[in-house]
């Protein structure tokens, strides 16, 4: 597979921060932190849970920036990074919800990424929003994303196989609600 432009040059972006480039630091948040808080945001459907959990995971990755030893698999680290802390923070609100003897909130609402009001495109987005958190963040990945599914597997940190059998039962359940509707 050959590389693009924009990831020979986030590689190299990657390896002046890990010698200490500021300005590369810089260049590198601004290239990758409206992906990753689109990524928080349609996993928790929160718009300020999405900037702390990004911001959680930009210290993160900046600590941990020197000892990635490959450069080439950041964008799946720093996706794996996002996808942990946005499980951490589901974790809280379920633990908060029980607390306080309430059911965990659902989010029915996607980020209005186009203008367009076409009415199929409404009906998938409504249909997305039943199906879980999980399988929500497993669309988000490989659809939006375009990650493979070994990369895909690489960030939530299970097998291969199972997220081929998770994305195929997904794509199955939201065909049976958008049946149903």
């Amino acid at each position: 597979m050959r590389k693009t432009r924009d990831q020979i040059y986030d590689e190299v972006l990657v390896l002046r921060c890990q010698q200490g480039d500021r300005e590369a630091l810089d260049e590198l948040v601004g290239r990758w932190q409206k992906r990753l808080w689109l990524y928080a945001y349609r996993v928790t459907g929160s718009e300020s849970a999405a900037w702390d959990i990004v911001q959680e995971a930009w210290f993160s990755i900046v600590k941990g920036l020197s000892r990635l030893k490959d450069s080439a698999v950041f964008p799946n680290w720093a996706f794996k990074i996002t996808n942990n802390k946005c499980s951490d923070w589901l974790r809280k609100q379920q633990k908060r919800s029980r607390l306080n003897g309430q059911l965990a909130e659902h989010v029915q609402s996607q980020p209005d990424q186009t203008n367009n009001d076409d009415e199929e495109e409404e009906f998938l987005r409504a249909a997305v929003t039943r199906l879980s958190t999980d399988r929500r963040a497993l669309l988000d990945l490989r659809y939006r994303e375009g990650f493979d599914l070994s990369r895909i597997a690489e960030i939530l940190g299970i097998p291969e196989g199972t997220v081929k059998s998770r994305l195929h039962r997904t794509v199955n359940e939201l065909r049976t609600i958008m049946e149903r509707d």
